[in-house]
């Protein structure tokens, strides 16, 4: 399995390496939050000496509601995402939807992510990958709802024709399982990782419930906030090189998928339990 390196922040991930933390909030509420969960995840990722890359969104493109929150948009996001890795000076993960947000963002962003619904549209995969390629840092694939994990192939190749040095990491997040539900394959993580790229998972999207939120009547996604540390450790226990985990000081009052993410302070006991299964299964 390939290992790949962020230069400038002397971050790996891959075999041989700790589990990389890529954490955050799930979209930009303010500048000031922000900072504030960026600054506690990474004083705890460097308490456990775990590798640490901000996440949060400029812009939530597929919510189920025109009305649903999300986020600044580009040019203010990309100025917020810019100010907290100046003031933390941590590496940042952000998701783009369109094929004009890939050289701005990849600008500023670190780690450039596809969403999940979006990984097999050709055009969005090759701005993506020839960005981020010319900018030093990963593309990072969230496998969709519908797609087998083998079939991930077809994003690799296509990413690497574009960009043949590319940095690229799969991620897995769940699949479709009837309606409103998903299910995780732990199975699916080696089969990604036989692709040559490291894999995280997602383990705040996994446990959506899509356009079930009784809250709404439907009008935006559910979630069972108690599933993320129980698909976080099996993952890891299966073999996954990272977490994508998304925070919030207050997740019931979070302006997008509360129900999915996890109270801030949770963040040092569960990192803590999933770096000790890290280096058990890598023992």
């Amino acid at each position: 399995m390939t290992t790949i390196t962020l230069k400038r922040w002397n971050v790996s991930i891959g075999k041989g390496h700790p589990l990389t933390v890529i954490a955050g909030m799930n979209v930009l509420e303010s500048l000031e939050l922000g900072l504030a969960v960026g600054r506690h995840l990474q004083g705890v990722a460097r308490e456990l000496d775990l590798p640490y890359i901000f996440k949060a969104s400029f812009d939530k493109a597929n919510r189920s509601s025109i009305k649903s929150y999300r986020g600044p948009g580009l040019k203010k996001g990309l100025a917020e995402l810019a100010e907290i890795k100046k003031q933390l000076n941590v590496p940042i993960a952000t998701d783009i939807h369109e094929v004009d947000q890939a050289e701005p963002v990849a600008a500023v962003a670190d780690v450039v992510q596809i969403p999940a619904f979006l990984c097999r549209q050709t055009d969005l995969i090759v701005a993506a990958a020839r960005a981020t390629a010319a900018a030093g840092g990963w593309l990072h694939v969230k496998k969709a709802q519908f797609l087998a994990p083998w079939d991930c192939k077809n994003i690799v190749s296509k990413a690497r024709e574009a960009a043949p040095d590319l940095n690229i990491v799969l991620c897995e997040r769940g699949s479709s399982f009837g309606y409103n539900n998903l299910v995780v394959d732990m199975l699916a993580i080696g089969e990604m990782q036989k692709l040559g790229v490291p894999v995280t998972i997602d383990a705040t999207h996994a446990v959506q419930l899509p356009g079930a939120d009784p809250r709404t009547s439907g009008a935006s996604t559910g979630g069972r906030r108690d599933g993320v540390p129980i698909i976080a450790k099996a993952a890891v226990a299966a073999g996954a090189d990272g977490v994508f985990l998304e925070f919030h000081p207050e997740p019931d009052r979070a302006l997008c998928d509360g129900p999915s993410c996890l109270p801030l302070d949770s963040a040092r006991g569960l990192l803590s339990t999933l770096k000790a299964l890290h280096e058990a299964v890598r023992r």
